[in-house]
C-alpha cells in the first residue's frame, strides 16, 4: 500500500480534451493507454499495488464544450523511473470519445520543497523567536526604579486606598480609578494621585477633597463617566481632566498625562454635561439659573491674568470658552488648543463642510442641535463646547459634549 511518507516526487500534468469528460474517464484513459507500454516493472497498476505510486488526483473543469484541468501523481520511484513514467503519460491522446492532450508541466521534488519550507521557517525563528537575553543598563535601571515606585505606594484610611507618597502633604490631589493608574503617574514623577477604587467612593476620598484642591483624571470609558458622576454628587471636586476617549490612565504616556492635566476644566463647566438633572456638587449652588461658587469656597478661575499666566503657554480650554462666551463666534482648536480657525457661530455649518487639517475640537457660542451634532460627529473631533445642547437624541460616542453654561 502506498504511504505518503515515502513520497519523493509529484508529477504535475495538464489535460485538455475537445469535449466533455468526467474524472473516471480520465483515470480510465491513463490506465488503459499506458498498460504494457513500459513493461511489467513500470506497469502503473502494479506500481500502485506495490505502493510505489500513489493515487491519481484529477481536477478538471468543463466550459464551452471543452474540459481542462490538472493531473497529480505522487511517486516514490527514483528520478529516472519517475521521468520515464511521466513521459509515458504524454502519449495519452484520447479520453473516452474525445481527443485529448496531456503534457507534463513539472516534476516536483517533494524533499526539496520541504527543505525550502524548513529553511524559510528557520529564518523566521532566527529573526523573531530567539530570546536574545541581552542586558540593557537602561532597562535594568527602569526595572529597579519601578520597584521603588511601587514600594512608595501608601494605603490611606480604613479602606486602604492606594495613593502616592505626597498625597497627605500636598495641597492638591489627583483622583484616578485604581492602583495601576497611581503607579503610572508615579512612573512620571506625579506623587499626589489617589485611587477611588470604583463607584463606591471611600470616606477618605471625600475627606481629602474637602481639604485639598481635587482634580479627577479617570479612564475615557463608561466606567470613568460613572465614577465622575458619583464623585460630583458626594465630593468637592474642583477640576476635571479628560483621558483620551477609549483609553485608560494606566496606558497613558507622560505627554498625554501632562496634556490632560494642563487642559483640565473647572467643575462648573462639566456639571450639566455629566450629571444632567442630578445633584449639584457640594461647593456649588444655583441662583436664578446661574451657577456660582458658595461664599468661602475656592472658586475655580476660568482664566489666569497678569503674573499668574505664562505668556508662552497656549490657552486652556476653559480660557477659550471664556473668550467665546457671548461673542457669537466659533473657534476650531488643535490638539494643543491653539486656534486654527475662527468664524461666525452662525456660519458653523459652512465652516465644517470645508474643514481640514488636524482639528481636535470646537468651541462655539450657540446652541447645538441634533443635525449640527451629526455633522460634527462626521469630522471625528474629540470634543465640542457650546452654549447649550438641545434636542439631542443620538450622541456620537467619539465626541465629548461640554456645556459652557
Amino acid at each position: 500500500m502506498y504511504s505518503p511518507e515515502t513520497t519523493k516526487y509529484l508529477i504535475h500534468l495538464t489535460l485538455q480534451t475537445e469535449g466533455v469528460v468526467d474524472k473516471p474517464d480520465v483515470v480510465g484513459a491513463i490506465f488503459g493507454q499506458t498498460e504494457g507500454l513500459l513493461g511489467e516493472d513500470l506497469d502503473l497498476r502494479d506500481l500502485q499495488r506495490t505502493g510505489r505510486v500513489g493515487r491519481i488526483d484529477v481536477q478538471i473543469t468543463t466550459r464551452r464544450g471543452e474540459t481542462k484541468g490538472e493531473i497529480l501523481i505522487s511517486s516514490s520511484l527514483d528520478r529516472a523511473e519517475t521521468a520515464l513514467l511521466a513521459s509515458s503519460l504524454e502519449t495519452i491522446d484520447r479520453v473516452g470519445p474525445c481527443t485529448a492532450h496531456v503534457k507534463v508541466d513539472r516534476i516536483e521534488d517533494i524533499r526539496v520543497t520541504k527543505r525550502r519550507k524548513i529553511v524559510e521557517r528557520a529564518k523566521e525563528l532566527l529573526l523573531e523567536d530567539f530570546d536574545e537575553g541581552s542586558i540593557n543598563s537602561d532597562d535594568l535601571l527602569d526595572e529597579v526604579r519601578e520597584v521603588i515606585r511601587i514600594e512608595k505606594l501608601e494605603l490611606l484610611g480604613e479602606e486602604k486606598v492606594h495613593a502616592g507618597p505626597n498625597v497627605m502633604a500636598s495641597d492638591a490631589i489627583i483622583l484616578v480609578e485604581g492602583r495601576a493608574d497611581v503607579i503610572n503617574l508615579l512612573r512620571y514623577g506625579i506623587k499626589n494621585a489617589v485611587a477611588v477604587e470604583g463607584t463606591n467612593v471611600p470616606q477618605i476620598i471625600i475627606d481629602l477633597c474637602s481639604q485639598k484642591t481635587a482634580t479627577t483624571l479617570l479612564d475615557g470609558d463608561r466606567g470613568g463617566e460613572l465614577i465622575l458622576r458619583e464623585l460630583l454628587q458626594i465630593a468637592e471636586i474642583d477640576f476635571v481632566a479628560y483621558c483620551p476617549r477609549g483609553k485608560s490612565v494606566e496606558e497613558m504616556s507622560r505627554k498625554e498625562i501632562i496634556k490632560a492635566l494642563r487642559n483640565k476644566v473647572p467643575v462648573e463647566v462639566v456639571t450639566d454635561q455629566v450629571q444632567g438633572e442630578g445633584a449639584t456638587p457640594p461647593h456649588v449652588r444655583t441662583v436664578a439659573g446661574v451657577r456660582e461658587a458658595v461664599e468661602g469656597e475656592r472658586p475655580p478661575q476660568l482664566r489666569k491674568t497678569g503674573k499668574d499666566r505664562d505668556p508662552k503657554a497656549p490657552p486652556t480650554l476653559g480660557e477659550h470658552m471664556a473668550d467665546v462666551r457671548d461673542q457669537k463666534i466659533a473657534r476650531f482648536l488643535s490638539s494643543d488648543h491653539a486656534v486654527l480657525l475662527e468664524s461666525n457661530a452662525a456660519d458653523l455649518e459652512g465652516a465644517l463642510r470645508t474643514l481640514g487639517g488636524d482639528i481636535e475640537g470646537i468651541v462655539v457660542d450657540r446652541i447645538v442641535d441634533q443635525r449640527l451634532l451629526d455633522q460634527i460627529g462626521e469630522k471625528n473631533l474629540e470634543f465640542v463646547a457650546a452654549r447649550d445642547f438641545k434636542g439631542i437624541i443620538k450622541r456620537p460616542l467619539s465626541v465629548r459634549l461640554i456645556k459652557m453654561g
